[in-house]
């Protein structure tokens, strides 16, 4: 198409009267027109873009579903929650196979082998795994079967394990007697937890016997007893003394009152210990046991829980044996006052000397 061509008078060449550039008018218009593309420019530059140039676009930027800071964090444990997730996986196939494979059968009791037990029989740990015979080996419930071995009185702690492809393997650790317990009627063995055994067959133990134990009480404090009964064996043993050799029985029925029967060539003696102290007033009945037998016909009790002071025979019945025809009279004077025990007596013990008084009424104050 052809371009336009401006009027002659409008030309930039010419001017109205026929000028040529340069004239008057010329410049005038010339001037003018400067002014006009100046101006333009200026707004071309503030406000348009430039004809010149292509319009530029936003550049678009691919963006993941994550950020590149937590793509980093993830991206090195990748591997391993992939290498575990397989590792799952392959473990579930391998039970799943283990469970549904008659290879892993508890066919017979001679699959199952058993450790560790002197008095506990093997017919009492059978009795135990009885419903799992002819069944899935991973199928048998550990924990629950060593549960029920730990309430076979004897077992103290047992460990049960699986050992593939068919057995089991069965480790009893048994409990260790520390007393023979006297309960009514039956005699029974008894732990230092207060737990009873029943006697093994044929089997000797020169342990003291407890009693004041009860059948049906509980067993915490069936097992407070028997650390009053521990306590006092080694105090007695302290030192290499050993004096818990001639003790044949505890009574624990009254902890503030412990009682003990000790027995030697001349007899057996009941002690009153009390709740402690028990080897320092172990002693005292030693260092004057043969004075006092000297003393008395015979020596039945000791009462040893009172500072400086022990009572002899306190438990001996309140009325004397008549005297026979053969025997004198006592004097008035050796007579036991009115309301005593006769064959009761308190001593002062002071040091290792021990001072006999008249028979008195054996009750003291404690202190």
């Amino acid at each position: 198409m052809a371009q336009k061509q401006p009027p002659d008078d409008e030309r930039p060449g010419r001017n109205s009267d026929g000028g040529e550039p340069g004239g008057a008018a010329w410049k005038q218009w010339n001037g003018a027109d400067e002014d006009q593309l100046s101006d333009d420019r200026g707004l071309l530059d503030v406000e348009a873009p430039s004809p010149f140039l292509r319009t530029q676009k936003p550049v678009p930027v691919r963006r993941g579903p994550l950020p590149r800071k937590t793509v980093k964090r993830i991206k090195p444990l990748i591997l391993p929650l992939t290498t575990a997730i397989v590792l799952i996986l392959l473990a579930g196939l391998a039970v799943h196979y283990g469970r549904a494979s008659t290879r892993f059968r508890l066919e017979s009791s001679d699959q199952i082998q058993i450790g560790g037990t002197g008095n506990v029989s093997r017919e009492q740990v059978l009795e135990v795994f009885g419903p799992d015979i002819s069944r899935n080996l991973l199928a048998i419930p550990l924990a629950e079967r060593k549960a029920q071995l730990e309430r076979i009185p004897w077992v103290e702690s047992a460990t049960v394990m699986r050992l593939l492809p068919d057995s089991v393997r069965i480790d009893i650790r048994e409990r260790t007697p520390v007393a023979v317990v006297q309960l009514g009627s039956r005699i029974a063995l008894a732990d230092r937890t207060g737990v009873v055994m029943d006697m093994p067959a044929g089997a000797k133990y020169s342990f003291p016997v407890i009693v004041g134990l009860e059948e049906a009480e509980p067993p915490s404090k069936r097992a407070a007893s028997l650390r009053i009964y521990v306590n006092l064996l080694q105090e007695l043993d302290s030192g290499g003394a050993n004096y818990s050799r001639g003790v044949d029985e505890v009574d624990v029925a009254d902890p503030e009152d412990v009682r003990i029967i000790v027995t030697d060539n001349d007899g057996s003696v009941l002690l009153h210990l009390g709740a402690s102290h028990f080897l320092e007033r172990y002693k005292l009945y030693i260092a004057h046991l043969q004075e006092w037998r000297q003393q008395f016909h015979k020596l039945e009790s000791v009462d040893l829980r009172y500072n400086r002071q022990v009572v002899l025979n306190p438990d001996a019945p309140a009325v004397a044996p008549a005297a026979s025809p053969s025997e004198p009279a006592p004097a008035a004077a050796d007579r036991p006052a009115m309301g005593t025990k006769p064959s009761a007596a308190s001593k002062e013990v002071h040091g290792n000397q021990a001072k006999p008084q008249r028979p008195r009424q054996a009750a003291e104050t404690r202190h």
